[in-house]
């Protein structure tokens, strides 16, 4: 008998491997379910790939590694009845199952495009109801992102090859990216700080119940006033330590605060970053895998989230039912919102998905723990809380604000006591635990109170701070540049060529990174332009939503950006770094040492590379004696070990070593209040000589005018 044929499945084309096995317990035996992993076609890596004389068309190969994997997926897709692409819902997903359909040479009315926002059986079945065909719109965006970045990338890069050495890059995000930080280290270098004074009173009741007031301001215009030095300081502790503290005015009132909403792509790794210390590729890794399923005892494998890459707040009807019923029924109804929170859409969000929210919010994250990797779990967990806390009602506070008047000069005390708990029973982020108050006691109008003590207290002001990820990744958002999924990769490539470096949490740019932001800001102003980046973005959108044409964009950006390559390669052309010879002897060969650029920045090697292979650091000259040996040792320009500039000791090394450092320039003076070595802040056209000490000593002046040198 002869054997009977099976019969022909459909074909479910997904990214992953993690993807298809969840979609395996979803849609049953008729049908197959294969990875694509990933992109199938790219442009090579040898070459453009693209021919601006011919219109810009790409030119689109096999990726290297999946000749195998495409033969096997044609001759599925060719004994299928139907082929479902299944990529990720976003342009990036609409470009793969454009490639995978031109791969696989699948006519168009066998193939359908589904794409679920959440990796549930009824979101998918209801994708598989619904298939249309590939949004061409979307494909385009990609392309037009693609090629676009394609040009940049690979028309810059090998400017910067000529002016610093190999393996360098540009990029049309990460270089805005990096002039971001750039910038933010020149205003930490050219800051002044400036002296400031505070007074507190502490001071108790009849009842000798003690509260602080601090200092506000005059009491004739009621006005607040700044006290910029000591003299002001000591005038109003003089004038208020005579007189009496008298209650002025005493206003109680009830003051609300609402939940956050839930989690966009760039809040999800913000938080993260604030309270788990996650990188935001490590956010972005671990909710992929939530997304994409996890088996889930007496659940099967699910989808724990929805997708993960977007820029809107928004949640359907369903998931706001979902979590109403379940916070009535778990803390009461007076802690559920009667009705879903509107939302606006920000400008230049593409709102294509709803938030990032659990797929099924009864799965409390302290059910189902054990199933679940520790960073899953605290990722799960972080996401759960944010979105039920964003349908829960605000939290209220009865807050009382007291005027208090002495000498001439008002007080201000504040308290205020969390009345409703609201959202607060879920999500208490590190911002919210800042905001608990303290009760004040009860103050009367016209009442008498004790002085108890009141301080003054110094203060300088303290330059902005260096950017985290997180506060990067908001950064970005705020100023339009990239979009939800370009931001971690952003950060990882700037990370990993070199040019940033991160210090606890703090991101600094090395040496190599300021050498090619300089490059980037004389020759490409325009791509490292914020305006412009974000305009760009805005334009992807328009393609999207078709209304123009994505060869329009590269028509309109091209012919500029041609015209700043051809005289930037004239230039830097005539600048190329050449090795720089030293009078520093090779300790193996005798030669004279040159000078190289690296990683870290520059460095001593020999010239007789690969038969000498002799290299060490090179240390400049800071101009001063090392203000605690005293004995002669120099002050050099170092590097640590993640490649940030810092004044050292030549004497660090040595045994014992010496452990002078500093992240300013010293001058080799002490300090006249403290003693401490003194330092250069400021620019070069407002320098400053300062102490390190500016919390408690703050000496501060005007640097000498340097004399002009014939």
């Amino acid at each position: 008998m002869p054997k009977a044929q099976s019969k022909p499945k459909n074909l479910v084309i997904v990214e992953s491997p993690a993807k298809a096995k969840t979609l395996k317990k979803f849609l049953g035996s008729g049908y197959t379910i294969e990875a694509s992993m990933g992109h199938v076609r790219d442009l090579p890596k040898s070459e453009l790939g693209i021919n601006p004389d011919e219109d810009f068309e790409p030119k689109y190969i096999t990726i290297r590694g999946k000749g195998e994997l495409l033969a096997k997926l044609r001759k599925e897709a060719k004994n299928a009845t139907k082929v479902y692409l299944a990529t990720d819902p976003d342009r990036e997903g609409e470009a793969i199952s454009w490639h995978l359909m031109h791969a696989l040479k699948v006519e168009p009315e066998k193939t359908a495009r589904i794409t679920f926002n959440e990796i549930t059986q009824q979101a998918v079945k209801k994708a598989v109801k619904e298939a249309r065909a590939v949004d061409m719109n979307l494909v385009d965006a990609q392309q037009a992102r693609r090629v676009l970045d394609r040009v940049v990338g690979y028309k810059i890069s090998p400017l910067l090859w000529k002016k610093v050495k190999k393996g360098l890059s540009a990029g049309r995000v990460q270089s805005v990216a990096l002039k971001i930080i750039c910038d933010r280290e020149d205003e930490i270098d050219n800051f002044i700080p400036e002296e400031y004074w505070t007074i507190d009173a502490m001071l108790a009741n009849a009842k000798k119940k003690q509260f602080e007031a601090k200092y506000h301001g005059d009491a004739k215009d009621g006005k607040k006033k700044k006290l910029t030095n000591k003299a002001d300081a000591d005038k109003v502790l003089k004038a208020a330590q005579k007189g009496d503290f008298v209650v002025q005015d005493v206003k109680k009132s009830q003051r609300s605060r609402r939940p956050n909403p839930p989690f966009t792509t760039s809040t999800l790794q913000q938080e993260a970053g604030r309270e788990l210390n996650f990188a935001t590729r490590k956010t972005m890794m671990i909710a992929q895998q939530l997304y994409e399923g996890i088996t889930v005892g007496g659940h099967g494998t699910i989808g724990l989230v929805t997708y993960i890459r977007t820029d809107s707040t928004r949640i359907a009807d369903e998931a706001f039912i979902a979590g109403k019923e379940y916070v009535e029924q778990t803390f009461g109804a007076a802690y559920a919102l009667k009705e879903k929170p509107e939302v606006k859409a920000k400008r230049g969000s593409q709102d294509a998905h709803e938030a990032i929210r659990p797929s099924n919010v009864n799965l409390d994250p302290e059910l189902i723990k054990e199933h679940l990797s520790r960073d899953q779990y605290r990722l799960y967990r972080l996401i759960w809380r944010r979105f039920l806390a964003s349908i829960m009602t605000p939290a209220l506070f009865d807050t009382v604000a007291a005027k208090i008047e002495s000498g001439g000069h008002i007080f201000n005390a504040n308290g205020s006591i969390l009345k409703f708990e609201g959202y607060k029973k879920v999500y208490l982020s590190k911002e919210d635990e800042e905001e608990v108050g303290k009760a004040l006691p009860e103050l009367e109008i016209g009442e008498k109170l004790k002085l108890v003590k009141i301080t003054p207290n110094q203060h300088f002001t303290q330059p902005p701070p260096r950017y985290s990820e997180a506060s990067l990744v908001k950064a970005l958002e705020e100023n339009g540049v990239g979009r939800p999924s370009t931001y971690a990769p952003t950060i990882s490539t700037i990370t990993t060529r070199g040019y940033v470096t991160k210090e606890q949490k703090a991101l600094y740019p090395t040496e190599l990174g300021t050498i090619v932001n300089d490059i980037m800001k004389e020759h490409f102003d325009q791509i490292v332009n914020i305006d412009f980046t974000a305009n760009m973005e805005e334009t992807l959108d328009r393609v999207e939503d078709g209304e123009i044409a994505w060869k329009d964009v590269m028509r309109n950006f091209y012919p500029p950006f041609a015209e700043k390559l051809k005289i930037a390669e004239e230039n830097i052309g005539e600048v190329e770094v050449r090795d720089e010879v030293t009078d520093i002897l090779c300790e193996n060969c005798g030669r004279n040492m040159v000078i190289k650029f690296g990683r870290y920045g520059r460095f001593l090697a020999c010239p007789g590379f690969p038969d000498c292979r002799n290299a060490k650091p090179l240390f400049e000259d800071a101009g001063c004696d090392c203000p605690i040996c005293k004995n002669g040792a120099r002050v050099q320009i170092k590097k640590t070990k993640k490649g940030r500039l810092y004044y050292g000791c030549e004497n660090n090394t040595a045994e014992p070593p010496c452990d002078y450092m500093s992240w300013n320039k010293p001058t080799g003076k002490p300090c006249p209040k403290c003693g401490q070595p003194l330092v250069e802040k400021g620019t070069k056209n407002s320098k400053k000589i300062a102490c390190p000490d500016d919390k408690t000593c703050g000496y501060i002046i005007d640097a000498p005018e340097e004399e002009d040198k014939e």
